[in-house]
């Protein structure tokens, strides 16, 4: 669990190295807003069950063909510096016989994203467990995200999208079937 009062107070200890008067009006409370704020961001943390636990009711279903959710968003805490990255994931998969919710897939990425990441970490996460648990003829997930620490700080350069992908079975075996992905998610 998460302990917001030790957030506050080396939060206050950053404010304090900075020079600041912690005591000024405008920063009284600010200590108490970040821990809120990285405790929402950080979500992920806390819980409780196994990712798998996301994807456990499944559905027998005679379709073979791909099933992409696209454009899911999402926010995530860059773990090199703290700061947020911002993207959409697009997730697809071809089943054998069992299908999920599409909306479990979207819990999948808000999963992994609610936590200190690496975009190139969250991209396989969401893949393998999709993979593990519906056992698909493929998985394919692109993420594309635009990183704080890249456009506020450091080389700053504003607009640059950084993607990712992670392809599993008939998505990587395949140049047809990884042409249609990417068709369908970049038309």
């Amino acid at each position: 669990m998460m302990d917001l009062k030790k957030i506050e107070e080396g939060f206050r200890l950053i404010l304090e190295g900075m020079g600041e008067d912690v005591n000024r009006e405008g920063l009284l409370k600010t200590p108490h807003r970040v821990a809120k704020m990285y405790a929402e961001l950080c979500s992920g943390l806390a819980e409780t069950e196994p990712a798998e636990s996301l994807l456990k009711t499944k559905f027998t279903e005679d379709y073979d063909e791909m099933i992409l959710v696209k454009d899911i968003p999402f926010v995530s805490m860059c773990e090199h510096h703290f700061l947020p990255f911002i993207g959409k994931a697009h997730v697809a998969y071809i089943p054998r016989d069992k299908v999920v919710g599409l909306s479990k897939l979207a819990r999948v990425v808000e999963y992994y994203a609610k936590r200190p990441q690496l975009q190139e970490r969250m991209t396989r996460q969401i893949a393998e467990l999709i993979q593990k648990e519906l056992n698909p003829m493929g998985v394919a997930v692109v993420l594309e995200a635009t990183h704080s620490c890249m456009t506020i700080r450091g080389i700053q350069k504003q607009g640059a999208v950084t993607y990712t992908n992670k392809l599993l079975g008939c998505f990587e075996k395949s140049g047809v079937t990884r042409a249609e992905f990417m068709s369908l998610i970049h038309p």
